[in-house]
């Protein structure tokens, strides 16, 4: 019996792999889609992945199952539809319906309503990263489910947890995250939508920005004040029906790049929301997104990673089959040396995501971690793909090359979930708070 359906079985997932087998085709389990061990040079000529564990040391068997599954769907579902997704920059229901059948939009869950039952860090970090090496935006809408649903999972009484996460997975609803407006992005301090409490409701007013999933989830988790106090002090979440009386999308955002993710304005103008809504303890909402980005925040390293990794293959492709000089330019010293940098620079962002993750994972403190491999993955990712735009020349100027795009999605990974200039601060912070 194939090693995969073996490790299936006993991993206790034999069921979802049938269904995953029988959406991807038949070919699914055929012997052709194990490559022979090549090296890195051999594979880049044949077009097919070098085998790597990825940053996997140790990882579990059902961890290894989900990476060849997730990598096998994304190469044959999603990165046909990449170029697509971004000419029309609409959000795309096909990837949509795919990331559900494979079960990734519930990964973060509590396993009775679909989730792993360990490693969820970990597992989130890999499926983003496989269907971020061909397409940014559909390996954002992984991150925005298990983003949006934490304050759920982690907040919600008992009574509505069960019926909000049951409608999650069996009616697969999507989730938004309601925390950026105008005038508050890194500085949450700044928020000044407001939740008052009127009888057996809160009234929440406000105007989200840049919200992730706005115009296509419906369920929120919304932060806004419900105190006068200023600061971080008397910031709340709560659970938020997109058919709640007052509710209403705004504009939709022309992005740079990640375009098929939907982003959009919401506007809550006096939605009543039941007081069993308010997620967590009143007045400690900023806490609760502070234990999320802790999950995030290795997640988007991870999306960082894919976007790095699969410009790096068509860089490498690239180089060894354009020729100049009577030779290929993978044999010229200085292009030679962008792919040493940049192979490193990748190795290197793997190595602090899966820890960040894995410590996550075991429920130790990993906010220093998760801020180093956010800031240092999409910083390493920019870099990557600016010099695969340089390395293929025009070409890489041109839309006819997937690189072009890689290189305007990166730049959201050093924006959004905290810029890199407030994860050097974050890191700074832990590392004098480690040695007082």
């Amino acid at each position: 019996m194939h090693w995969l359906l073996a490790g299936a079985k006993a991993c206790k997932r034999w069921k979802r792999v049938q269904e995953v087998a029988c959406f991807l085709g038949e070919g699914f389990f055929a012997e052709s889609f194990y490559a022979p061990k090549s090296s890195p040079l051999e594979c880049a000529f044949q077009k097919i992945p070098y085998p790597r564990e990825a940053g996997m040391f140790g990882a579990s068997d059902e961890l290894r199952l989900l990476r060849e599954t997730v990598s096998r769907a994304a190469k044959e579902r999603i990165a046909p539809r990449a170029a697509q997704i971004d000419e029309a920059g609409v959000f795309d229901r096909e990837v949509e319906d795919l990331c559900w059948d494979l079960g990734l939009l519930t990964l973060t869950l509590p396993p009775e309503f679909g989730g792993l039952e360990k490693d969820q860090g970990t597992a989130l970090c890999i499926a983003v990263e496989e269907i971020a090496k061909h397409c940014a935006a559909s390996a954002l809408l992984l991150i925005i489910q298990a983003v949006g649903s934490f304050p759920m999972v982690h907040g919600m009484r008992p009574e509505l947890r069960d019926r909000i996460l049951k409608r999650i997975g069996d009616d697969r609803a999507l989730v938004g995250y309601l925390v950026t407006e105008p005038v508050a992005g890194s500085d949450v301090s700044g928020i000044r939508t407001t939740a008052i409490r009127d009888g057996a409701d809160y009234v929440i007013s406000g105007t989200k920005c840049f919200a992730t999933n706005g115009g296509v989830a419906s369920l929120y988790s919304a932060l806004a004040r419900t105190s006068r106090e200023g600061g971080h002090d008397g910031l709340s979440f709560f659970l938020v029906e997109r058919d709640r009386v007052g509710f209403s999308v705004g504009r939709t955002e022309n992005k740079l790049g990640q375009r098929g993710s939907n982003t959009t304005e919401v506007i809550l103008e006096n939605v009543r929301v039941p007081a069993d809504h308010l997620l967590g303890e009143e007045g400690k909402g900023f806490l609760l997104a502070m234990r999320d980005f802790d999950m995030s925040r290795p997640a988007i390293g991870a999306q960082a990673l894919g976007i790095a990794q699969g410009a790096f293959d068509v860089m490498t492709r690239y180089a060894m089959e354009r020729r100049t000089f009577g030779k290929p330019i993978a044999e010229h010293q200085l292009i030679q040396a962008i792919l040493a940098d940049s192979a490193t620079l990748i190795e290197a962002s793997r190595g602090l995501i899966y820890r960040a993750a894995a410590l996550y994972d075991a429920g130790e403190s990993n906010t220093k971690l998760a801020s180093m491999a956010k800031c240092f993955a999409s910083d390493a990712a920019m870099k990557i793909t600016t010099d695969a735009v340089q390395v293929l020349g025009g070409y890489g100027y041109m839309k006819d090359f997937p690189v072009e795009r890689m290189f305007r999605d990166a730049k959201l990974t050093q924006i959004f979930e905290g810029t890199n200039q407030i994860q050097r601060l974050v890191i700074a912070r832990e590392i004098l708070r480690e040695m007082a």
